[in-house]
Formats: structure tokens, C-alpha cells, sequence
């Protein structure tokens, strides 16, 4: 079956430009064009559409009002936004809804991988409820002390960038947020930033502090008390294991693309916890218990519950706001590492390995089953030997990995 995918722009020349441009789809995709928001919520109501790709500015329903419903209405829908650099203000009202940026003019080849990478994710994931959720998620809440932390500091006249990079760093949500909106095209910034630092500055204050004080782009945990579930907790299991990732990686390489993902994948190994406590905390409860009675690992009484993993529900919502390859296979597979497939030490390896040594230190509450190495894994990339060498490195940093920014 063909990808349906409509692409909405009030500007008749656009339209055909994207026509000429995407001929070559045509066996690929069925591709619709709407020349207006109400015109496009028409198409939708004769059957499901796959993507949408919608401009920002257009009278009448503009793109930020057309995306909100498409997300309210057709949640399956992915949510791609093509629209003028210049139109910073009406980004920032669909950086809930969106799922992607992209500007104009826009590169065929980036335009056609986004949308192939978005589809390929949404096939991924079986459960239909759980894509539903993983879709409609518009933020991640994070930790109340940590946000208003930041939004006292984006409030003071002396803010600073160095202090509200290490805040966002030291915030599972607000690192994949951040993540999501500079590794889009539309800031028109390398796409593969890595480091919340770095995104921070690179964006800017002018940037940054309407995201976050006027867009809604960070929200507050209020923590609803699910058994087996702390926020807090789950923030310093997943900085230890970020830290001990990247101690990790560097032991093995000097490629700072590899340090860097191996940092985030480990900061955001376990970010699916975050998705289903959050929007199905009676289901995640009861997964806990079972976890917890019959001692398994979380991942396995998941499935029971669920009909999947954290891992894979946390790397398809990361997959839909566009971080980079490495990252998401290092959250999809951190339990499994076998079923990946790679035969070389990637992201993946530092963040199973980092899992297994700092679930002795910092133990989630969800489940007392102790985490055990892939064994198989291990062996297939030849790095069985160095086992114990991590151990001892990781060991010696964890005092440090402990500290929250």
C-alpha cells in the first residue's frame, strides 16, 4: 500500500513546485495537495492520511490551528511543518502539535528522507494505542525544581546561556526536547547536535526564552504517585548511565560524533518510563507490580501489560521528532542489544554495557530484577575482554555521574 501523504500550502506555485519536485514518489507515495487548511481538513475526512506537510502561514485555519486539529482529530497522523525561516512566532505555536521542522526552500532529498524515516517509524510500533499516545505527545513533563530553576533564569535580566544549557542537560524531558527542535532543519543549524549545551547556545536566548515562557515547550511533573515510579530517580539512574556511556565510548574512541550520541542515547535510554507514567499511569502500575512479584525485569512485565517496551515506545517518539539514527537504535535495543544486528561497538554498546554497571548503583524502583549483559552481544563484537575494564572505569567515575546539574 502507498504512503498517503498530503501537503498543504495556500500558494498555488509552491504546490506545483512540490509536484515537479516529487515526481520521482510517485510509484511511492499517494501524494494529495491542499491549497488551504479547511481544504486540507476536508481531504482528511475522505480517509486516513499517512503525513502531513503543512506550511505556516495561511489565512483563514493558518498551520499552527490545522496541525493542533490534525493532532486532536487523526493522531496516527505524522505532522511535518514546511514553512518560511522568517516565521519564528508561528513556529513556536506548533511546537507541540509538529512532530518535524523543515524550511523552504527545502533540499528533495531531506524532504523525502524525513518523511520515509517518520512512515517507517509508524510501521515500527504495532500497538495502535500506544502509537496514538507516543503521537499526541506534545511535551515530556520534567522535575518542578528544575523548571522553575530555568524560568527563573530566562526571567532575570542577567541569564545565562551556560547556566540554562546545564539545567536543560539535567532534565530527561527537556534534553529530547530540545534535541527535537535543533536537529530540525527550520533553525537551519547542524542537524547533528547532540549535546543540550551546544543546542542551547547555538539556538540563543532570543530563541530559547520565548520556547520555553510563552510556547509551552517544557512542562512541570505533577506526579500522580504510581508505585514503582520516581521521577527523580529515573533522572539520576539515566545521568549515570549518560555519564558512564560516554566514559565508556572514550575508552574505545576518539570520534566525538560517537562520545556524543552515546551521552544522549544513555541520558535518554530509558525516556519511554517517562511516556507511559505519565499518560498510562494505571497500566504502568500494574506492570510494576508484576514486575516487582514475580521478579522480572520491567522491560519483560511491559510487554505482558503493554504488548511492548519502553525502549521501543521512548525510540519511536524520538524517531518522530527526528534525532539521529545512532540514538535511536541505542534506546530501542539498550535491553536486546542481539536483535539490533550491528557487529561493531556503536552508541548501543556504551549505553547496554552503562545500563548493566549503574543498575547496581542506581537502581530504578520499578523492578528489583538486577539488569545482566547480552552476553551474545557481547561476544559478537569481540569486547567480552574488556568487561571488566568498563567495570572499573565506570566504577571510579560514578561518584561524579551521580550529580545533578
Amino acid at each position: 500500500m502507498k504512503t498517503k501523504v498530503l501537503f498543504v500550502d495556500d500558494e498555488a506555485n509552491v504546490l506545483a513546485g512540490l509536484r515537479r519536485m516529487l515526481r520521482s514518489q510517485r510509484n511511492v507515495w499517494d501524494m494529495q495537495f491542499a491549497g488551504g487548511g479547511a481544504e486540507a481538513l476536508a481531504v482528511l475526512t475522505n480517509g486516513p492520511i499517512d503525513v502531513i506537510v503543512s506550511d505556516m502561514r495561511m489565512p483563514g485555519i493558518d498551520g499552527a490551528e490545522l496541525l493542533t486539529r490534525v493532532s486532536k482529530l487523526y493522531p496516527n497522523t505524522v505532522r511535518l511543518v514546511l514553512s518560511g525561516q522568517s516565521e519564528h512566532e508561528k513556529i513556536f505555536r506548533a511546537i507541540g502539535p509538529a512532530h518535524q521542522f523543515m524550511s523552504k526552500p527545502c533540499d528533495p532529498e531531506v524532504l523525502i528522507s524525513t518523511i520515509e524515516r517518520a512512515c517507517g517509524l509508524q510501521s515500527q510500533l504495532s500497538d495502535e494505542s500506544l502509537k496514538k499516545v507516543a503521537s499526541q505527545i506534545t511535551c515530556l513533563p520534567s522535575l518542578p525544581s528544575i523548571y522553575r530553576e530555568l524560568v527563573s533564569e530566562l526571567e532575570s535580566d542577567d541569564a545565562s546561556m551556560e547556566r540554562i544549557g546545564r539545567m536543560i542537560g539535567s532534565d530527561l524531558a527537556m534534553t529530547a526536547k530540545i534535541l527535537q527542535l535543533v536537529n530540525s532543519s527550520f533553525f537551519g543549524l547542524p542537524t547533528h547536535v547532540t549535546c543540550p549545551k551546544h543546542a542551547v547556545s547555538m539556538l540563543g536566548l532570543n530563541i530559547i526564552r520565548p520556547l520555553v515562557l510563552t510556547a509551552g515547550a517544557f512542562a512541570q511533573y505533577d506526579d500522580p504517585g504510581i508505585s514503582g515510579f520516581s521521577l527523580q530517580n529515573a533522572i539520576e539512574h539515566s545521568l549515570a548511565v549518560a555519564t558512564s556511556a560516554r566514559t565508556i565510548a572514550k575508552s574505545v574512541s576518539q570520534q566525538n560524533n560517537l562520545v556524543d550520541d552515546s551521552f544522549i542515547a544513555g541520558m535518554l535510554h530509558d525516556i519511554g518510563k517517562l511516556i507511559l507514567a505519565a499518560n498510562l499511569p494505571e497500566k504502568y502500575g500494574e506492570a510494576s507490580r508484576i514486575a516487582s512479584e514475580e521478579n522480572l525485569p520491567m522491560w519483560q512485565a511491559e510487554l505482558q501489560v503493554f504488548g511492548t517496551t519502553h525502549a521501543e515506545v521512548g525510540a519511536h517518539l524520538l524517531g518522530l521528532w527526528g534525532l539521529p539514527n545512532p540514538i535511536l537504535e541505542a534506546v530501542a535495543f539498550h535491553h536486546r542489544p542481539s536483535d539490533a544486528g550491528t557487529k561493531s561497538f556503536t552508541p548501543l554498546t556504551a549505553v547496554h554495557v552503562a545500563d548493566v554497571l549503574q543498575d547496581a548503583n542506581y537502581p530504578n524502583d520499578d523492578s528489583p530484577f538486577s539488569l545482566t549483559w547480552d552476553l551474545n552481544y557481547i561476544n559478537s563484537i569481540q569486547a567480552t575482554g574488556q568487561l571488566d575494564g568498563w567495570a572499573i572505569l565506570v566504577e571510579s567515575g560514578a561518584p561524579q555521574s551521580a550529580a545533578i546539574g
